[in-house]
């Protein structure tokens, strides 16, 4: 390369000379050997700078290079210790954890005002997720939801251990080993149901994903869960199988799922005096079941049709059986009868197709439900002896705020006649479930997004009653009477809410 840069500069000279018919040959002399010494300075000049590349190649090679191989070799080995240390322990967490302030109040038919204006709460959720592997998920969440601080020294003035108390409760050694399990089951899917790939199908068991349904879950902003939670809304135990038939009927979205669960064992427990452990016992109510199915004829992404069927066995009540106004064996629950509910609920996710952006990105739904009794022989279920049917209305709206782009806002309104009886014990409410409300009920919400972690909701509610006994138990003392005839019946209820959650 060196000799090949000097040679064209010695031809460039040379030339350069050859047209010059101005100069003679001792000028001629003189430029050629200024032209030598300027050749030696160049050799010498890139004889040097080869000599720099030469030890700097060297030094790379020899040192910074070796050192960065065994970085890299190094490095590598650690990544496949933590490659084999997380194949046996990949589970994945996510966190929802929220603070939330209440305002509740009460209306009573005698004209009597009680508020509490300073209620404040934390809840937390762990989820878990587990694939072991392409078929086969696990699901859980720990759950932790209580009130600031202790109430426990309001209640009565009993003696009480002050190590139990709350300002110690995770400084102090007790004896409680309680862990609140939220959810937990194993959920197995397959493309195929036994060689017929038209069904796709899942199967799951363990304690449930039953609360915060379709309906009640645009209200809580999340994801919907199994049930629909105008008729269910509550924790239980139990299994399920879904069945998604839109490749073997060509109708978009169809699928059926049957769930059965068991909310009450009849069981004695370890260490019974006469030795029976975990028979049936003969003092308690006997087990309570449920069983059902939802089904979706239609859902195309936009306009979707949910229904659902159950029916749940031996429910529990109060005994009044002196007619004596009190509760027989200090508020101990006796069996009382069947009941059967059902829902059929139609969702559109955006009006129309293209009118407006607002009116594409609304969801509405309108559902409608019916309980029906059936008392267990001469008792009386809901206060009567008789099948009682009970019928609730619901519709709700959630829409893109008009003020923000991050925020929605939603409105809904329901209203239950005289025997409307839901399983809506789990709704997340302070004033009681507005689903099972024998009366009017309604609410407003604002949903705010402020960074990818964290949200703002603000939440008003409003329940008048006309009857009383709304989402109370089976028994004696579940007969709806009329509000104007309760002199200390609730006959308005209102909660306020406001809370900061973080999810990740």
């Amino acid at each position: 390369m060196k000799k090949g840069i000097i040679a064209l500069s010695t031809v460039a000279a040379l030339t350069t000379c050859a047209f010059s018919s101005e100069i003679s040959n001792n000028e001629m002399m003189k430029q050629i050997e200024l032209l030598k010494k300027q050749i030696e300075m160049l050799e010498k000049k890139l004889n040097s700078n080869q000599d720099k590349v030469t030890t700097l190649e060297k030094t790379f090679t020899d040192k910074r290079f070796t050192k960065l191989e065994k970085n890299v070799k190094k490095n590598s080995e650690k990544i496949q210790e933590v490659k084999a240390h997380d194949a046996g322990d990949n589970i994945k967490w996510d966190v929802d954890f929220r603070t939330q302030y209440d305002n509740v109040q009460y209306k009573l038919s005698n004209g009597k005002k009680l508020t509490n204006n300073s209620i404040y709460s934390n809840r937390l959720w762990l989820g878990m997720k587990f694939q072991a592997d392409e078929n086969s998920t696990f699901y859980g969440t720990l759950s932790y939801n209580k009130l600031f601080g202790d109430n426990r020294a309001q209640i009565d003035g009993q003696t009480r251990n002050n190590a139990s108390f709350d300002w110690v409760t995770n400084e102090a050694a007790t004896n409680d080993n309680s862990l609140k399990v939220k959810e937990a089951y194993w959920l197995y899917t397959n493309d195929s149901f036994f060689g017929n790939n038209d069904v796709s199908w899942t199967a799951s068991i363990g304690r449930r994903p039953s609360t915060d349904g379709l309906g009640i879950s645009l209200r809580a902003d999340q994801e919907r869960k199994s049930a629909l939670s105008h008729t269910v809304n509550v924790e239980f135990d139990g299994a399920s199988a879904r069945f998604n038939l839109d490749k073997l009927t060509g109708i978009n979205g169809m699928w059926l799922k049957f769930c059965v669960g068991r909310g009450l064992t009849n069981a004695k427990l370890r260490f019974s005096s006469d030795g029976l452990d975990y028979i049936d016992d003969n003092d308690t109510s006997e087990n309570v079941d449920m069983a059902g199915f939802i089904f979706v004829p239609y859902d195309n992404g936009q306009y979707s049709v949910h229904m659902n069927y159950a029916k749940a066995w031996n429910l529990i009540g109060n005994q009044d059986a002196n007619a004596d106004g009190q509760p027989d064996s200090n508020g101990k629950f006796y069996n009382f009868g069947d009941i059967e509910l059902a829902t059929i609920m139609f969702k559109a996710y955006g009006i129309g197709n293209g009118i407006s952006d607002f009116l594409d990105d609304t969801t509405v739904f309108a559902s409608y439900a019916m309980s029906k009794t059936d008392p267990d022989g001469n008792k009386a279920m809901l206060g009567s002896a008789d099948s009682e049917t009970g019928h609730s209305f619901w519709i709700g709206a959630n829409m893109p705020c008009p003020l923000s782009e991050k925020a929605r806002v939603g409105i809904e309104w329901n209203k239950g006649s005289k025997y409307w009886r839901s399983m809506t014990y789990g709704e997340d409410t302070m004033a009681g479930s507005k689903i099972a409300a024998r009366g009017t009920a309604w609410e407003v919400y604002r949903h705010q997004k402020l960074t990818d972690a964290l949200s703002f909701t603000l939440r008003y509610t409003q329940i008048k009653y006309d009857y009383t006994g709304s989402n109370g138990f089976f028994g004696d003392f579940g007969t709806p009477v009329k509000i104007s005839d309760s002199p200390n019946a609730v006959e308005e209820a209102k909660n306020f809410s406001a809370n900061i959650r973080y999810r990740f």
